[in-house]
């Protein structure tokens, strides 16, 4: 007989009233099926579920493979800079200048190769440069004036709308940039950020696969690294965080930093799938970019989310906006259609949070 045989205590019997192998309420283990609950995209991964299945019911070419790479296109288009909105609304931000951010990059890309007559390449790292700027003055306001993201970055909006169409008429005389398509570089440039990959017969946009990468980057970043940690720490209570050496100002400019470089990107395959931009553009969709943020999971109070969720909340995006063509309804439908899925969504998050914590 081992010692620790020879001196364990006699087992007492069971309470009728305690749970089933001794433990009570307070150190029950969750099971697997309220810990899965507890996750954030769990909501959206229901809601996809049944959007796919009624667009699937109603609209017989929204069946086809062709109308699944179109979806995807949709929804990574949406996804690459709904996932920086993600990780900033988690840290407790939001960026209103998300969607004309996208614009400035590409007018700047655009207007600055032409006019100088460079290779496009100069454009595109110039473009770069000025969305991590502008994302790093939205953050370091915020730090310095202790405004609210919401007035900072409603400021840039304006600031930015403005300066796109004003800039662009006096380059061009007209409200969209000149073409770059016969422009030293562009056929690399368009390789990289706007090129087609065949599989199965079918033509995917390579968007779907920097999607999906930046996905797994943005997981592994938030879950396996510290400043993931610091993230979820700023946007829960973010004094709490500072208190305890969490270096609050360094993490949320490099998040709105991040929806900067989202913006790049995305600018940039705008400007190579199409030649050229529309100085307009962009105006809204910092919304579409929040709504895809709360689907996945995401709280508008900061400090919860995944990267895996508004992946999801995207796709929805994708299937709803084309879904609706292919049912041949009145794509004016598409706003009321998405703004209900936003509330159901926003239900059926709280109800699996709900779920997950009661007893």
């Amino acid at each position: 007989m081992t010692m620790s045989q020879a001196t364990a205590p006699a087992a007492e019997p069971a309470s009728p009233d305690s749970p089933a192998g001794g433990k009570d309420g307070r150190t029950a283990e969750r099971s697997v099926v309220r810990r899965l609950l507890g996750r954030p995209e769990v909501g959206a991964l229901i809601a996809a579920v049944g959007v796919y299945v009624f667009f699937f019911a109603v609209a017989p070419p929204f069946r086809e493979a062709s109308s699944l790479a179109t979806v995807l296109y949709q929804a990574s288009v949406m996804g690459i800079m709904t996932l920086p909105v993600a990780l900033l609304m988690i840290g407790g931000e939001f960026d209103l200048s998300a969607g004309v951010a996208v614009t400035t990059s590409a007018l700047t890309a655009a207007i600055l190769s032409y006019q100088l007559t460079v290779n496009v390449w100069t454009g595109v790292i110039v473009a770069l440069i000025a969305s991590l700027a502008v994302g790093a003055f939205n953050g370091w306001l915020l730090i310095k004036t202790g405004l609210p993201s919401f007035l900072v970055t409603l400021g840039s909006f304006l600031i930015l709308q403005g300066a796109n169409l004003a800039v662009t008429k006096i380059f061009t005389g007209n409200v969209a940039s000149d073409s770059i398509s016969d422009m030293d570089g562009f056929d690399q440039a368009k390789s990289v950020f706007a090129s087609e990959i065949s599989i199965g017969g079918v033509n995917f946009k390579i968007t779907i696969f920097y999607w999906l990468v930046f996905a797994a980057l943005a997981t592994w970043l938030l879950l396996r690294t510290k400043f993931g940690n610091w993230i979820f720490a700023v946007g829960g209570n973010q004094d709490s965080a500072r208190a305890v050496g969490v270096p609050v100002k360094f993490t949320k400019i490099a998040l709105f930093m991040g929806v900067g470089l989202g913006a790049w990107f995305v600018g940039m395959h705008l400007l190579f799938s199409f030649n050229t931009v529309q100085s307009g553009e962009g105006v809204g969709n910092e919304f579409l970019y929040i709504i895809a943020a709360v689907i996945g999971g995401c709280l508008l109070t900061g400090g919860y989310g995944s990267a895996v969720g508004p992946v999801i909340g995207a796709f929805i995006f994708g299937m709803v906006s084309q879904g609706i063509v292919y049912a041949n309804w009145n794509p004016d439908w598409f706003k009321a259609f998405l703004g209900v899925m936003l509330l159901l969504a926003a239900l059926v998050n709280l109800w699996v949070r709900r779920q997950a914590t009661r007893r």
